[in-house]
């Protein structure tokens, strides 16, 4: 179920939420009793699903990961490139009902730079599809990354409680603002960064929190952000802390963004 993305991707494009999956949401894994985890719209090339695989595996060495692409040719592609290599992922040919061989019900599931190319009007319901399909306690990520993986966001959701959170992930060198991350956002949320929506309201204030501590800036970017972060806490459900901040990410409340 689902419809054929673009397809564009490459290595390592997706480590800020494969390390976030591992970190943050790697209790979910460690307590799965079937360690299974979809990458759902990998793209032309299996690079992100390789790249996913090694990065769970630190959390649970048995843990069994699946791309799933509707393009046919894509899965059989992906095979062909892996064929023979010891303890490579599976491919199959699948979409949002993440139907998977053999079956099981994914703990983990990431769906990158796939709805950023719907119609916002289909992303309610495809969400739905995927939160129906995941494990209990399962949690689903929708987010957008940059081409080169830089500047990404995502929104959590859970099986039981919907989404719950967004994220944005930045790298700290060079970004002349936190609103530099809006071309980014998930496509729930990239038509409301507009006045009167949670989202613009959020990106505004991180604006002026980055403003504020400028002069922390010439202890480099990090400390920077660490201070935005923690000047918008003080006004926002800031779900996080400094260990998350001084990699570049700042997660609140999905109801603040909603």
């Amino acid at each position: 179920m689902g419809t054929v993305t673009r397809g564009t991707t490459g290595t390592d494009r997706l480590r800020r939420v494969e390390r976030w999956l591992a970190q943050v949401q790697g209790r979910r894994l460690r307590a799965a009793a079937d360690p299974l985890v979809v990458d759902l719209g990998y793209g032309a090339r299996p690079w992100t699903v390789t790249d996913l695989q090694r990065w769970l595996r630190r959390v649970r060495p048995d843990v069994r990961v699946v791309g799933l692409e509707v393009a046919p040719e894509r899965v059989e592609a992906a095979r062909a490139a892996l064929a023979g290599v010891p303890g490579a992922p599976e491919f199959a040919h699948g979409g949002f009902e993440l139907a998977v061989p053999g079956g099981g019900d994914p703990v983990l599931v990431r769906a990158f730079n796939v709805l950023r190319q719907y119609p916002e009007a289909e992303v309610a319901a495809a969400w739905e599809l995927l939160r129906s399909r995941l494990a209990p306690g399962g949690l689903a990520v929708d987010g957008t990354c940059d081409e080169l993986g830089r500047r990404a966001a995502w929104v959590a959701l859970e099986r039981e409680a919907g989404a719950v959170s967004l994220t944005v992930s930045v790298r700290l060198a060079g970004l002349p603002a936190p609103s530099a991350v809006a071309e980014r956002l998930p496509k729930a949320l990239i038509h409301r960064n507009v006045p009167g929506e949670g989202v613009h309201d959020l990106l505004r204030d991180a604006d002026a929190a980055w403003a504020r501590a400028a002069p922390l800036g010439t202890f480099g970017a990090r400390q920077r952000w660490i201070a935005t972060c923690r000047d918008l806490a003080q006004r926002w459900p800031v779900l996080d802390s400094p260990a998350r901040w001084r990699l570049g990410e700042l997660t609140v409340a999905w109801e603040a963004v909603r």
